[in-house]
């Protein structure tokens, strides 16, 4: 577990802190992974096994037709196993494409969890994703309005160097106060309410 019950607890404390004094919406989200990438082994081992037949042609040996297949066919089967390995397979998952996940369950999450039916449209989503080292933080319309993409995207910086060194809780903690200097600055508090809930979401 990347977070244990009281790191969990903490993080839902900062939360509530910060809400007390804006009428913004927060709420926090950590995935272990974007997607299962399951057809990236498969599609390795199957480009590595259509080179057999040009490696075999530099070595002293000659193989029938059946038999060369086979060996592409083993070549595929103990590839595709070899690189399930979770470390492995990621560091074969192009950045692009990890990115383009993240980033789609990053979207989706957002409307899961009902932050576009906020009162005032101020819903923030602070949205990790481990396996990929991807942090992005999405505004809805009402916060999006008074603070610049550019702040989110300082923010996020700084907190992406936690979770690559494996520090995701001081992460959160660091990212949450500075998100809330922002909303306690542009969105003050002009009422009581908690529209969503602050225990961090895990996927």
């Amino acid at each position: 577990m990347l977070l244990n019950d009281e790191d969990q607890k903490r993080v839902a404390r900062a939360i509530a802190a910060i809400e007390k004094d804006t009428d913004a919406e927060l709420v926090t989200v950590l995935a272990r992974q974007s997607d299962d990438y399951r057809y990236i082994p498969l599609l390795w081992a199957a480009l590595l096994s259509l080179l057999v037949p040009l490696a075999l042609a530099f070595l002293p040996i000659w193989l029938s037709a059946l038999e060369t297949l086979l060996a592409q066919w083993t070549v595929l089967v103990v590839l595709g196993l070899l690189f399930r390995w979770p470390p492995l397979m990621m560091a074969l998952v192009p950045r692009r494409v990890k990115q383009w996940r993240a980033a789609n369950l990053a979207r989706r999450t957002f409307l899961d969890q009902g932050l576009h039916h906020t009162k005032g449209g101020t819903g923030l989503l602070i949205f990790v994703s481990e396996a990929e080292h991807y942090v992005e933080i999405l505004a809805d319309r009402g916060i999006a309005e008074k603070v610049p993409d550019e702040r989110w995207q300082s923010i996020v910086d700084t907190f992406t160097g936690h979770v690559k060194q494996g520090e995701v809780l001081n992460g959160f903690l660091e990212c949450i106060a500075s998100c809330g200097d922002e909303l306690i600055l542009k969105i003050p508090a002009t009422e009581r309410k908690n529209e969503l809930p602050n225990h961090l979401v895990l996927l």
